[in-house]
C-alpha cells in the first residue's frame, strides 16, 4: 500500500488561524504607517516652500489669500495627496486624496518667532504625531 502524503485538516486550520492573527496585527500598523508617511510628505512639501515664501515676503509684500502660488514657485497640486493654498502669512495644505482626507497642515509666519506648523484633524480619524508640527488635541 502507498503511503499518503499531505496536510490534515487541523494543520490547515492552524495555519489559517496564524495568518489571521498576524493580519489582525499587521493591517492596523500598516495603516498607521501610511497615515504618518502621508502627513510627513505634506509637511515636507510645505517646508520646501518656506524659503521662497520668505523671500517673497522680504522682497515684495506679505502673503495673502490672493497671492498667486507661482510667485512662491509652486502650484496648488504640487503634492498628489492634496492642494496647497495661501492665507494671511500662511501656507496651507489640505488633504483630499489620502487617509487624512479633510485634514489640514498650516505653516504660519510670525514676525517675531518665524514659521510655525499646526495641524487640523481629518473629517474621520485622528492626525498622527509628526516632528515639526503641533497635532490637534484629541
Amino acid at each position: 500500500m502507498k503511503k499518503q502524503q499531505g496536510f490534515t485538516l487541523i494543520e490547515l486550520m492552524i495555519v489559517v488561524a496564524i495568518i489571521g492573527v498576524l493580519s489582525a496585527i499587521a493591517i492596523p500598523a500598516y495603516k498607521d504607517y501610511v497615515t504618518k508617511s502621508e502627513a510627513s510628505s505634506a509637511l515636507a512639501t510645505l517646508k520646501a516652500l518656506v524659503t521662497p515664501a520668505e523671500l517673497y515676503i522680504q522682497e515684495t509684500a506679505p502673503i495673502t489669500a490672493t497671492t498667486a502660488l507661482d510667485l512662491i514657485g509652486t502650484q496648488k497640486d504640487a503634492n498628489s495627496l492634496g492642494v496647497i493654498t495661501l492665507g494671511a502669512n500662511a501656507i496651507i495644505f489640505t488633504f483630499d486624496d489620502s487617509a487624512l482626507n479633510g485634514a489640514t497642515l498650516t505653516l504660519t509666519r510670525n514676525d517675531k518667532s518665524g514659521w510655525a506648523c499646526a495641524a487640523a484633524a481629518p473629517t474621520v480619524g485622528t492626525f498622527p504625531k509628526i516632528d515639526g508640527c503641533v497635532a490637534p488635541s484629541a
